[in-house]
């Protein structure tokens, strides 16, 4: 049934890797079902068969779709099936793309799109790995135009060694989570995130993950010619060459002019003209030139600003190539904010309000990885009044994302543990002016606020970003710091976070086909001595230290620990226990599994009433200890001393005195209080006590 069913079989890092084709989605332009391990996603590349009227970009869209019954579970919410991309799946969906896309011919307008469906799961053969090969193999295979193939994998560190694809146990101990993708010749994306791995360690990481690369696509091209197709021929979105050469003939001194400032609005204003007399002056001769005046307008830009860097060696704004623009950071902003941080780069301004909240605060997951609560969480907000456009807010989309996670992964490293600090942790990064690297200086904001919030942080973190121009003969120059104009036509943003003493997260953004080892390791020279800088000059003359305590207005936290039996007894049939030690204390408290008991209210008195509450319904005697306890009962034999609530023990008549005791009532009444020693549990585990060892002998 199945004539053009073929299976190509190689191995990563010790485990199967295998490839099905010619069995399923038959109809799309290329398909491949590939297994890692136990991990199996359905991967489909197609394309338009022309573009739509009006595009002037590559239309390429990445879905990584999870779905629930690859980890043998039913989704959760109303509806009981998935419903938009969880986080982790958007940022699978941008690893994947970022590498992809510059692969393309620069001229190609279809509509293309990858589907990879995640179907199994494996939790030791990464799904995001797999699901990178996949992708090429699709496009690979496919008639779709496309320079690749390329391929992925992912590198830890344990113990000093690095781990290619580790499995889960492996990741648990790594200080590194490193996604490098590449072709045959070049690196073509790098991801990482690390415990301040060094630089030097990290190239190496980057060099052998490269090594891997390269015999994953010699697998990749083995099925390409075994079954590959013919690249179709497609209707090219190239401008007119002569229309193009005309018209920056026309206004190159004016875009010269309009460029050479360091203020975005100064060169804002400066183009409308410009744009009204390129209409004027060829409206009659090229119709069409309305409606591609964007692209027209960022290639003649483009040229101007690349000839500058390549050839004057001039920036835009008259920076050294190894110059930042002026920096500033500001703390303590908000009065009611528990942290704020304010950090400025040239017009690229990012705040960044910190929030503490109990452990009941941690954000629940619902995907199909292995982590299912979120003790830290970044979001990061970009308004259109950062980059002067009157546009409505909406909700975030995957850039913000990114973004945000970016920073996020950036800070994790240096956060202190829940034994050391018991709190759940929100950051807000609010981009309020945007001219390039608001990524990175959500990084420095983050960790601004941080401080300012009394988060006793073990280093602080500072993120820069590394441009990258490059020329035919494979001769390159690399710029610090990039600004908006730089970035656009550029090749590269490479943005690097870390401590003084190493990296602690990397995302790569790529325009060319790759990049050489010299390029990535001047990369990182730029970007260590960029971040250091921040860091002393910067961050630390705005806040020395992470403040002493938190915020007046941020919740008080305690922990404490109790026995896993005794955990229905703080509870109580129905909560009621619980709720009365909320209700009476005014605390707010929350129970793991594991016993760990976290208390939190904005009164220190209202924590330390429910701790005491708590104490007394699961204290345990220790033998050897001595209490104060009331006697609650008289027997012929001795008294019931209660030493705490539901707690009493007996002192005989013996233990009541060092001298002779004739009858109990001699020496106390019912309501007495009484010093005593816990001295042992008798047989049946009732406790005894002794009031005359809890006393000196006359």
């Amino acid at each position: 049934m199945f004539e053009n069913y073929k299976v190509f079989e190689t191995e990563l890092a010790g485990r199967p890797l295998w490839v099905e084709t010619g069995k399923v989605a038959g109809l799309a332009n290329g398909s491949c079902m590939i297994h890692y391990g136990d991990t199996v996603i359905l991967a489909c590349a197609t394309a338009s068969a022309h573009p739509r009227d009006g595009i002037d970009f590559l239309p390429l869209s990445v879905d990584f779709e999870e779905r629930m019954y690859s980890v043998g579970r039913i989704p959760g919410g109303y509806l009981r099936r998935e419903g938009k991309p969880s986080e982790k799946a958007i940022l699978t969906s941008r690893v994947i793309d970022r590498p992809i896309r510059p692969l393309f011919p620069k001229d190609l307008r279809n509509d293309v799109n990858l589907s990879l469906t995640v179907m199994s799961v494996d939790n030791d053969c990464s799904p995001e790995i797999t699901g990178m090969i996949g992708a090429s193999i699709a496009l690979s295979i496919s008639d779709i135009p496309w320079n690749g193939p390329i391929a992925g994998v992912f590198v830890g560190m344990v113990d000093g060694e690095f781990i290619i694809n580790p499995t889960s146990e492996q990741r648990e101990k790594s200080i590194l989570e490193l996604t490098v993708a590449g072709s045959k010749e070049k690196v073509v994306m790098i991801e990482a995130g690390a415990k301040e791995v060094s630089d030097d360690d990290m190239f190496d990481a980057i060099m052998l993950a490269h090594e891997e690369i390269k015999k994953l696509c010699a697998f990749i091209d083995a099925i390409v010619g075994a079954i590959g197709k013919e690249k179709f021929t497609y209707e090219s979105g190239e401008l007119d060459h002569d229309m193009f050469e005309k018209v920056f003939a026309f206004c190159e001194k004016d875009v010269m002019e309009a460029l050479d400032t360091d203020d975005k609005n100064v060169r804002d204003a400066r183009m409308a003209p410009i744009r009204d007399a390129i209409f004027a002056q060829f409206s009659e001769e090229y119709p069409e030139i309305e409606t591609i005046y964007e692209e027209l307008i960022y290639k003649i830009q483009k040229k101007i600003v690349r000839r500058w860097l390549l050839v004057d060696k001039k920036r835009v704004d008259g920076r050294r190539m190894d110059q930042m623009r002026p920096l500033a950071a500001e703390v303590g902003l908000l009065p009611r904010v528990h942290g704020t941080g304010l950090f400025t780069r040239g017009q690229t301004q990012v705040l960044t309000c910190a929030t503490l909240g109990s452990m009941s605060d941690v954000q629940l997951l619902d995907g199909i990885d292995e982590e299912e609560s979120k003790r830290y969480m970044h979001h990061y907000n970009m308004p259109g009044y950062s980059t002067g456009e009157a546009k409505a807010s909406r909700s975030p989309g995957r850039r913000e994302i990114g973004h945000g996670a970016l920073a996020e992964r950036a800070l994790v490293p240096v956060l202190p543990s829940v034994e050391e600090f018991p709190y759940a942790i929100r950051l807000v990064s609010e981009v309020v002016s945007s001219n390039g690297s608001t990524s990175q200086a959500s990084i420095c904001g983050s960790t601004l606020a941080l401080m300012d919030a009394g988060v006793p942080i073990k280093a602080p973190v500072a993120g820069i970003s590394c441009g990258l121009i490059t020329e035919e003969d494979g001769s390159f120059m690399t710029m610090i710091d990039i600004q908006g104009l730089e970035d656009f036509y550029g090749d590269m943003d490479f943005k690097v976070a870390g401590t003084h003493k190493g990296i602690t997260a990397i995302q790569m953004d790529l325009k060319i086909d790759g990049l050489t080892p010299e390029i990535i390791r001047e990369a990182f020279e730029v970007t260590h001595k960029g971040r250091d800088y921040i860091i002393d000059e910067v961050m630390l003359k705005a806040i020395e230290a992470p403040r002493a305590e938190v915020s007046d207005f941020a919740p008080k936290m305690e922990s404490m620990k109790i026995k896993v039996d005794k955990i229905r007894e703080v509870i109580g049939t129905g909560g009621k226990v619980i709720q009365k030690i909320v209700a009476e204390s005014g605390a707010k408290v929350d129970i793991e599994e594991d016993g760990t008991i976290f208390i939190s209210a904005i009164d220190k008195n209202a924590i330390k009433a429910a701790r005491a509450m708590i104490d007394e319904i699961v204290f345990e005697p220790v033998i050897g200890a001595i209490y104060k306890g009331k006697v609650t009962r008289l027997m012929s034999f001795g008294v019931f001393v209660e030493i705490a609530p539901k707690c009493e023990g007996l002192v005989h008549i013996s233990k009541l005195d060092h001298k002779r005791v004739e009858k109990v009532e001699d020496v106390v009444t019912v309501g007495d209080e009484l010093l005593v020693k816990a001295i042992e549990f008798d047989e049946k585990g009732r406790l005894n006590l002794s009031h005359k060892d809890a006393i000196p002998k006359n």
